[in-house]
């Protein structure tokens, strides 16, 4: 079950036997169902998930009800509210299962003690965090400075698996448009090609 997480690792840093080991022993299972939430906005995040098969979502829903998704996550990549696993504050984002999904779990108890323990596990999560803020940056660049024609055509080409595998709506949202809109702007592509 741990073969996409330790393939994940040892290209970013490679492990030992005993390194790998020990990680091991501090890493869970668990299966999630499709619309089934992994964390609910408001609960303390206790987990940083790894996805070895499936899709996730993570999103917060505004005063009128609406949905506005933050990030995405298929096989081989990691999802949290990191503020809240940091911080051990209240959750912001809600992350639920976009389709049925297993994923590796870190708790924040054996995460502090890996990162105490094992030099290589420290550096491997500096990484992944140097990472998604280096995404997040991105992404906030993006939503402020590209037209709504970019976005689209932005997304469609860094996720082209992710767009196979979600509907329209949900690809609005994480660019910041209504499902209607997203309608228009793929009909403004379409004409203009």
């Amino acid at each position: 079950m741990y073969e996409v997480y330790f393939e994940h690792f040892n290209k970013k840093v490679p492990l030992t036997e005993a390194e790998q080991s020990l990680i091991k022993s501090r890493l869970a299972v668990k299966k999630i169902r499709k619309k089934q939430y992994l964390l609910q906005e408001g609960d303390i995040c206790k987990t940083i998930a790894f996805v070895e098969k499936g899709l996730l979502r993570s999103y917060t829903v505004d005063e009128n009800g609406g949905e506005h998704i933050m990030q995405f996550a298929v096989e081989g990549w990691f999802i949290s509210d990191l503020y809240s696993f940091l911080t051990g504050e209240p959750a912001t984002y809600n992350i639920e299962a976009v389709e049925d999904s297993e994923l590796v779990m870190i708790s924040k108890s054996a995460y502090d003690e890996l990162l105490t323990k094992c030099a290589k596990y420290e550096k491997f999560s500096r990484i992944l965090i140097t990472g998604a803020y280096i995404a997040l940056q991105k992404r906030i660049n993006s939503l402020m400075s590209f037209t709504l024609e970019e976005r689209y055509e932005t997304f469609m080409k860094q996720y082209p698996e992710i767009a196979q595998r979600v509907p329209q709506h949900m690809i609005a949202s994480y660019i910041g448009l209504t499902p209607e809109t997203l309608s228009r702007v793929r009909k403004r592509i379409a004409t203009n090609k």
